[in-house]
């Protein structure tokens, strides 16, 4: 039995932004932009991993969730307290440089961490972390 990922979800609050930071910025090449009952999903995903997407959707995407939950989950967005996503790319250094330049979020600039990567982070435009990661030779 072999198990792959498929695809991971993360909430953004404005689609648009999200599409120039995920696409424009990072890299990502747009694969699905679909409206369904007054919301909308963008599928992105890395040239390199066609099997893999990543969804931007709406905070709180089920459509039977109160309007009370709604809210509480775009203000935990807004707080950046949703969990993120983790890239591997194979030059931290460089994807900091290029994500910095164009206005990105710094969290953490790169470091060599001593689980064996060398990463840095930054927030998309709703707030979520997300973090670059390099193996570092050994």
């Amino acid at each position: 039995m072999d198990i792959t990922l498929s695809q991971c979800f993360i909430a953004v609050h404005h689609h648009d932004e999200a599409l120039a930071f995920y696409r424009d910025v990072l890299g990502m090449e747009v694969r699905n932009d679909v409206g369904f009952e007054g919301m909308r999903w963008v599928t992105v995903g890395s040239p390199s991993q066609p099997d893999v997407d990543i969804v931007l959707e709406p905070p709180l995407a089920d459509p039977n969730a109160s309007a009370a939950d709604k809210k509480a989950m775009a203000e935990l967005l807004a707080k950046g307290l949703l969990r993120g996503v983790i890239f591997r790319t194979d030059d931290v250094d460089a994807t900091f440089e290029r994500i910095s330049a164009a206005g990105g979020e710094v969290l953490q600039e790169p470091v060599d961490q001593p689980y064996g990567v060398r990463d840095c982070a930054f927030r998309d435009p709703s707030g979520n972390m997300l973090r670059f990661n390099q193996p570092r030779k050994r």
